[in-house]
């Protein structure tokens, strides 16, 4: 019975912050890598395979211009700390941007 148990618990040391997209993608907080889980595939940007820009360190420190922007790189929500982050996307200020 506890061997049973023990097999239906997630494997702990996979595991990392971040929650997932639609596609079981997700931005690793960590260290910024982009990547899926359980076979799941980034879908493009747009058309043609683009990404959409990110404000350079001068005009916008790395933020998503917006939350569409966000959620178009799979990135969406956004939390304080992650690369993209800017309080300008959370809105309730509760550290969780483009919810």
């Amino acid at each position: 019975m506890v061997a049973a148990l023990l097999t239906t618990l997630p494997d702990a040391g996979h595991a990392h912050p971040g929650g997932l997209n639609a596609e079981g993608c997700h931005r690793n907080r960590k260290t910024g890598d982009f990547h899926c889980h359980g076979g799941g595939t980034r879908k493009a940007a747009s058309g043609n395979g683009a990404v959409p820009r990110l404000y350079d360190a001068a005009s916008g420190g790395g933020a998503f211009r917006n939350c569409a922007e966000a959620r178009r790189a799979g990135a969406a929500p956004v939390r304080r700390g992650d690369p993209g982050y800017a309080p300008r996307l959370d809105r309730d200020g509760d550290g969780t941007g483009c919810e």
